[in-house]
């Protein structure tokens, strides 16, 4: 798998600063040994009043494994900001904090598990969130078979997920599990939050926040054969990583990725095109037609 177009965070200023978060966060509070007292627990929420772990909670992971692969997912999720732009990612974030924090707070006033006394702490929901539409928008490009085993590009990424889901029992599956759902909140539209946007200063704001990234370069002009429905950036994004595309005689796609970008629900000529110009990569001629999609 191709990591979601070019290497780095090019594009994608909210998820570098959500990792540049985490890793400060977490060495900060871990410096300090408080890393395993940041999750939230019903008595900080609801005896002892410690709303500053709502903050906190989701952006210090308690543990370095969990800081590895948490890490790893954000730096993939970063695909979805590319596909759907900063400023609608950046209200993804937003309510997959909320929405998830709000669904941890019912389950440990609901359920008073002995066990949950404290769950566990880090951007779980932004995480599982992202699962979403990880599952549901990204096609599987390459299967492959290791000691008889079935695997396909998409399995590491499902793998360091559960990894992560279970990397604390119960106190970090309780907040996968209301990343899931915020996800799938999202997905479903309610209250119309995919139409939201939020000024543009704020999504400026983090590109000025966040550290550059390494191997950024300023962008280049539009090819000429960007095709005239697919927005210039995206295609500059494509360009950065493949070369200029050969005639269209000599590259002309597979009918099975074709059919599978048509069942995604894009028309048959658009899918061709983005194939055409993504060299056939399959991840790319996804985000191609995500992005012009959302524009």
């Amino acid at each position: 798998m191709n990591g979601g177009g070019p290497s780095g965070f090019n594009n994608a200023p909210v998820a570098r600063t959500l990792v540049i978060a985490c890793g400060l966060f977490t060495i900060l509070f871990g410096i300090q040994g408080r890393s395993n007292k940041l999750g939230l627990s019903y008595q900080d929420i609801f005896k002892n009043l410690q709303l500053w772990k709502f903050v906190v909670s989701n952006f210090a992971f308690s543990s370095t494994p969990e800081l590895i692969f948490g890490v790893y997912l954000l730096y993939y999720f970063r695909v979805f900001e590319r596909q759907i732009g900063s400023n609608k990612f950046s209200v993804f974030v937003m309510f997959s904090i909320i929405v998830s924090l709000l669904l941890e707070v019912l389950a440990l006033a609901f359920l008073k598990d002995s066990t949950l006394n404290v769950l566990t702490s880090g951007p779980y929901g932004v995480i599982f969130s992202s699962f979403v539409p990880f599952y549901l928008d990204i096609p599987v490009s390459t299967r492959f078979r290791v000691f008889g085993v079935r695997f396909t590009d998409k399995s590491f990424i499902y793998l360091a997920g559960f990894q992560l889901l279970l990397s604390s029992w119960k106190r970090s599956i309780l907040p996968g599990i209301c990343g899931i759902l915020a996800g799938s909140l999202y997905r479903l539209n309610v209250l119309h939050i995919r139409r939201l946007k939020f000024p543009d200063f704020i999504a400026s704001f983090f590109s000025r926040l966040s550290w550059p990234s390494m191997g950024s370069t300023a962008p280049a002009a539009p090819s000429r054969n960007v095709p005239r429905n697919i927005p210039s950036y995206t295609a500059r994004q494509v360009e950065g990583n493949y070369p200029a595309a050969p005639p269209a005689s000599t590259i002309e796609p597979p009918e099975e990725s074709i059919a599978t970008l048509v069942s995604m629900g894009f028309d048959r000529s658009s899918a061709r095109q983005a194939l055409i110009h993504a060299r056939n990569d399959l991840n790319a001629a996804t985000s191609i037609l995500l992005e012009a999609q959302s524009h």
